[in-house]
């Protein structure tokens, strides 16, 4: 979930589960019909039973796109059942024949949920598509069901106003007073009149998220470029270019070259073309995807905003931020403006400096024109090249990606928590590219089952995240089945993949989000793990990011894949003075997003539908951030983030995340750096508790005091030590 995040709006609806964010059911499903699914279900279907492997862990063997409805229609079926008994239960509402039981509901469509959720964003096809765009209403409509039932959000609010008197311990009050408030923030407490409204505005809401997340899957591969002759690709090296012709070849194009856009405005690969007119090709590509034809997702874009308007003003809200952000560590949406507001002018200088040095450097080299956002990426290398004379290409040449994961990743989480990796071929996966682990505590025992899906692929939506098959619960009795998803190049058969610094330190961040999951220690499934705010979920992420620059790490995996020689001591040093190149274009990129992505959510309920490129100029004009040469890291069209519904009025939150990695990371090394002790104290106080107390409450615990900005600034490099 690195800068990209989580799944596509049908995938975000199935991962939730049935013990936490209750997922969603068809509203004409009979209780007749729901009594009958409960009876003799067929063998036929895997996903009848609990999966016969280590932890509950799919069996891939035995699925197939068939089963998967008619898993769903049982399991909502049975949920509904359940749901109904605990509602219509003639016994006093208790926590236990209440909230509890609730816990335990939904087991099959948990497990189904869970698989479908993840094989949509990492190996998608038309028919995985047809299913998540058949469901999408049938899950609005249930979760409705669930939320606005007046029986059962009856027995939740008087345990709630018992709560006082009631012998809860803290873990088992968190719970009560999330669900609580969930049930009165999906409009339990609204008139009839007003449950209906919402409930059309969810089931539109759905419809749509659906279809402009499977619309990003179709447009990002109808967009790639295709290069009519090697000459054009000049800069790129030789194992780029067969990729690219690879490429070109499985799509159709024989003897011609394919270059794929990747999930945001910049294209890496900008940094390496020496041919103008296709750098331009490639950036325009990549910005106006989403506005013209059969993918122009713009009406998509308006309607959805609007509609999270107008479900803000039904429960009481000025506006979807601030229905959002209610129950985050920012809590409403001036906190983050004010956050985001005081970085600019500190951003805005130094991104004016790195212009400067690169018009002029396009200056030296005879170009006669205005830096643009396809010039930005290739001079900005040529800038770091002569200040830190560096080449990205002979840099790779010890990043080699198993040597990284095996050596660097997992090496750290080893030194930290004393956990091991250890590979299970004998598991079945999703496709031939994953591998399975099993990973040993540091006392040996088993912890959990972790695949690493690193590679892109068609069918695989772009960026990075982590996500899990099974979540950890001691009510439940499961362990966790974790996945990290991220789309690295992968070098042609035969070849090692070589890869750049920034996958490196993204594959240590997806390992955070993983063993977040993995050491999750709770007893109730909806507080498990990265289940908290999303202001706080990419800490833990980020937090190990700056692992990958440990020089006792470093040591460890940073060695030439051919000679096995440790990388130089001056050419890291270079390597590492140069991690601040450039921040004034990352962050600003960043946080240009962000604005647009308040503005679209501050939005009120009676605003008129908005042209998108006119809210997308005035939200930068706004907040001072509108430099041509720097777009937005992303545009509304392609937004899954904002837009496709994960992180909505959310998109702040890595740099919120990232103000608290930065100062963990810098309160360990002044605790003696990369120790188990170090690494227990963390895990114990972070990664353990998951949801179970107030995320703020587990920092303090953690690290004696509530966070500064000063290590984030130092981190980007805005900031100097000696400041």
């Amino acid at each position: 979930m690195r800068k990209t995040l989580i799944a596509t709006a049908i995938g975000v609806a199935l991962a939730l589960t049935a013990c936490s964010e209750q997922p969603v059911a068809p509203a004409d499903l009979a209780a007749d019909t729901a009594v009958e699914a409960m009876q003799d279900i067929s063998k036929d279907n895997p996903f009848f039973q609990p999966f016969a492997l280590q932890y509950g862990a799919p069996d891939f063997r035995l699925i197939e796109d068939e089963h998967f409805l008619p898993a769903f229609e049982k399991g909502m079926a049975q949920h509904m059942a359940e749901i109904d008994a605990i509602a219509n239960n003639p016994e006093a509402p208790t926590f236990d024949n209440t909230i509890v039981a609730m816990e335990r509901s939904g087991e099959l469509l948990t497990r189904v949920s869970r698989v479908f959720s993840n094989l949509s964003g990492t190996d998608s096809n038309e028919k995985r598509r047809e299913i998540a765009r058949e469901l999408s209403p049938k899950f609005a409509a249930h979760s409705d069901n669930i939320n606005l039932n007046p029986a059962l959000f009856a027995r939740i609010e008087a345990i709630y106003n018992q709560r006082d008197s009631l012998d809860l311990d803290a873990e088992s009050s968190r719970l009560l007073d999330i669900y609580y408030h969930r049930f009165v923030r999906s409009g339990a407490t609204l008139t009839e009149e007003q449950q209906v409204k919402i409930r059309a505005l969810n089931e539109e809401h759905s419809r749509l998220t659906t279809e402009f997340s499977q619309k990003q899957l179709q447009i990002t591969r109808e967009i790639a470029v295709v290069v009519e002759s090697e000459a054009e690709l000049d800069g790129l090296s030789a194992s780029q270019i067969r990729s690219a012709a690879n490429a070109a070849t499985a799509a159709g194009h024989e003897g011609k070259f394919l270059l794929s856009i990747t999930n945001t405005t910049r294209q890496p690969i900008l940094t390496s073309l020496h041919n103008r007119e296709l750098r331009q090709r490639i950036w325009e590509a990549s910005a106006f995807r989403g506005t013209q034809g059969d993918h122009d997702v713009r009406p998509i874009v308006s309607r959805l905003a609007q509609i999270r308007a107008e479900r803000a003003e039904l429960l009481g809200y000025a506006n979807w931020a601030e229905y959002m952000l209610e129950n985050t560590m920012a809590q409403n949406p001036q906190n983050v403006l004010d956050m985001l507001t005081s970085m600019v002018p500190a951003v805005v200088a130094n991104t004016k400096q790195e212009q400067a040095d690169i018009q002029e450097m396009i200056r030296r080299h005879g170009g006669d024109f205005e830096v643009q956002p396809w010039d930005w990426e290739y001079y900005a290398e040529l800038v770091r090249q002569e200040k830190y004379d560096l080449d990205e290409n002979e840099v790779k040449q010890y990043f080699e990606f198993n040597r990284v994961l095996h050596d660097g990743v997992f090496y750290t989480m080893n030194r930290l928590y004393g956990i091991r990796f250890e590979p299970r071929p004998d598991l079945p996966v999703y496709h031939p590219d994953v591998e399975a682990y099993e990973v040993f505590d540091h006392d040996g025992t088993s912890l959990a089952i972790f695949y690493a899906d690193y590679f892109a692929r068609e069918g695989k939506r772009g960026g990075a995240w982590m996500s899990s098959f099974v979540t950890q619960s001691h009510l439940l009795g499961t362990k966790p089945v974790v996945v990290n998803v991220m789309n690295i190049p992968k070098a042609p058969e035969g070849e090692p993949t070589l890869i750049s610094y920034d996958h490196t330190t993204t594959i240590f961040h997806e390992l955070g989000h993983g063993i977040h999951g993995m050491f999750s220690d709770v007893h109730f499934p909806s507080l498990a793990g990265t289940a908290v705010s999303r202001d706080f979920v990419e800490f833990p992420s980020t937090f190990e990011e700056d692992w990958a620059a440990h020089p006792e790490v470093l040591a460890n995996y940073a060695k030439h894949h051919e000679t096995g020689e440790p990388i130089p001591t001056e050419l890291l040093e270079r390597v590492m003075t140069s991690r601040s190149f450039n921040q004034g274009f990352d962050t600003l990129e960043y946080i240009a997003a962000s604005f647009i992505d308040m503005e679209w959510h501050m939005l009120g309920a009676d605003a008129p539908l908005q042209d998108v490129a006119e809210l997308e100029a005035y939200a930068l004009a706004k907040y001072g951030v509108d430099l041509p040469a720097v777009p937005p890291r992303y545009k509304s069209t392609f937004f899954n983030h904002s837009i496709g519904g994960g992180y909505a009025a959310s998109y702040y939150a890595y740099i919120w995340s990232e103000i608290l990695a930065a100062d963990a990371f810098a309160y360990v090394q002044s605790q003696g750096g990369l120790t188990r002790e170090n690494g227990d104290h963390y895990r114990k106080h972070i990664l353990e508790v998951g949801n179970s107390r107030p995320p703020m409450e587990s920092y303090i615990k953690f690290r004696g005091q509530e966070p500064t900005t000063e290590a984030l600034l130092i981190r980007r490099g805005l900031k100097t030590q000696l400041d």
